[in-house]
């Protein structure tokens, strides 16, 4: 049944598409496929709602600990270079640079 359902595929796809038929088949697929990716999107949004609840952190890791960001910019802020101040962390010069604002520039009170 297999190969028949594929010629036929084939056919429908290929030659047959401008007839009402074709059409008619091609659009219930596509129907299908976007049903089927509304049920994934579904499942998908479920379940990171669910890891969320249970604690789960997304994303990239942090290249640099909380305890590690103030030194590195206090280090920056004397006057050493962000590469500098990188290769003493083991990273690279962007991640200093992308250290928190809150960090660098504390509000004033």
């Amino acid at each position: 049944m297999e190969p028949f359902l594929g010629s036929w595929l084939f056919h429908v796809g290929k030659r047959k598409s401008s007839l009402p038929a074709g059409k008619m088949v091609l659009t219930v697929f596509a129907g299908i496929a976007e049903f089927e990716r509304a049920l994934i999107r579904e499942r998908t949004g479920a379940g990171r709602a669910a890891a969320k609840k249970r604690g789960v952190k997304f994303g990239t890791p942090p290249k640099l600990t909380p305890e590690q960001v103030a030194p590195a910019v206090r280090l920056v802020d004397e006057g050493r270079s962000v590469p500098q101040v990188a290769s003493t962390f083991g990273v690279h010069a962007a991640t200093i640079t992308r250290c928190p604002a809150e960090v660098t520039h504390p509000p004033s009170v």
